[in-house]
């Protein structure tokens, strides 16, 4: 596990944040900016000096109470920036090389694959160039792979797209979600975009105003509706599912979790292979009863279980399958959950309240990891 307990007093900002992540996957550091997660990052790499105690598993960091403060390069992280940060009058290979440098001498027996990790990235034919001769994607790509050289136990990623143009973004998303699914070192990523949290996090540490304001699995924490994510605009849920089939003559594919199945845009993936898919509060629209004739295909049976009251909307946290696990029935199991947001007079007229059964119609469905969205 990742522990943090951090405090830190300016004369215009402070900060008091207490967690606990997973030794493994991502951990998003969530919210606007100004809110702390910089800074959150930089004192678990000893950069920023926050008073308290920073520990990875059985090392200690930082622990005030005892004495204990290891410096930065003491500690076996790895840090990319939102600017690559690589050494300009060196080649990509030689700025990979210098990663292997830093690896300190406890922990060469745990360095990666540089080959394999240089593959993973798609840069091998990048190794012999200078940065200035490299995209903003690719710059990012060797600054990566350079963090990871030397096998730190923990990877800080601090708004690493957050300089690239929507292109760029979407050429390095897909070596992220390789390095997800093949390296074992935890992430703390730092972002404000909803989409990369949506896309990547496994865990989700939700920012405000210097405090953490809720914590847990990115599919628990998007579909709450009393956190500052649903008064968004693009409030949104996340699933996990795995593909089942498809459906060549009508271009669709069907995936499926534990209580429900969706039919979404055709996809290059075999039977079995797991996927995300991303579901908009404005996409969801609810009915009643099922609709004998319409055009929405993916049409499931769920129950409201949260009700949250805007101007002149209403975000509805929704249990699909027809059973919430919040009726505490242990049969239940764990539940995939969406967000509708729809009108309230939609809401009157439909005598809406909590416990109702209904029917939740989504005309939309993004496929986040592992291929390009569709709608």
């Amino acid at each position: 596990m990742i522990e943090a307990s951090l405090r830190l007093e300016r004369t215009d900002f402070s900060l008091s944040v207490d967690f606990l992540a997973p030794g493994a996957g991502i951990t998003a550091l969530f919210g606007p900016s100004g809110c702390g997660k910089t800074t959150v990052l930089r004192a678990t790499a000893g950069l920023a000096r926050a008073h308290g105690r920073v520990a990875l598993g059985g090392e200690v960091w930082q622990d005030d109470a005892n004495g204990i403060f290891v410096p930065t390069h003491m500690r076996s992280i790895g840090y990319v920036v939102q600017d690559s940060a690589l050494f300009p009058h060196m080649s990509v290979r030689r700025n990979l090389e210098y990663g292997l440098r830093r690896s300190a001498e406890r922990d060469r027996h745990r360095r990666v694959d540089l080959d394999a990790l240089v593959a993973l990235l798609g840069i091998a034919h990048l190794l012999e160039r200078r940065p200035s001769t490299l995209s903003g994607g690719e710059r990012q790509r060797v600054a990566i792979a350079r963090a990871l050289a030397p096998a730190p136990r923990l990877l800080l990623m601090d708004e690493p797209l957050a300089a690239l143009d929507a292109e760029r973004k979407a050429e390095i998303l897909p070596y992220l979600e390789k390095l997800h699914g093949h390296l074992e070192t935890p992430v703390l990523y730092v972002s404000h975009s909803i989409d990369e949290v949506a896309r990547l996090a496994d865990e989700v540490l939700l920012m405000r105003d210097g405090r953490i304001e809720a914590g847990g699995k990115v599919a628990d924490m998007l579909s709450r509706t009393d956190l500052s994510t649903g008064a968004r605009g693009d409030a949104s849920v996340v699933i996990d599912a795995e593909v089942v089939d498809h459906d060549p003559h009508y271009g669709l594919s069907r995936i499926r979790w534990p209580g429900g199945e969706l039919w979404i845009g055709e996809i290059d993936a075999p039977p079995g292979k797991p996927v995300r898919v991303r579901i908009m509060a404005r996409d969801v629209s609810i009915a009643r009863e099922r609709p004998r004739q319409s055009s929405v295909i993916n049409i499931l049976p769920a129950v409201i279980e949260q009700v949250r009251e805007e101007r002149s909307t209403m975000l509805l946290r929704l249990a699909l399958g027809g059973k919430s696990a919040m009726a505490g029935d242990p049969a239940v199991g764990e539940v995939a959950r969406l967000l509708a947001r729809i009108t309230r007079r939609s809401f009157d007229a439909l005598g809406l309240a909590i416990g109702d059964r209904i029917h939740a119609q989504i005309k939309g469905v993004a496929l986040m990891r592992g291929m390009e969205s569709t709608r």
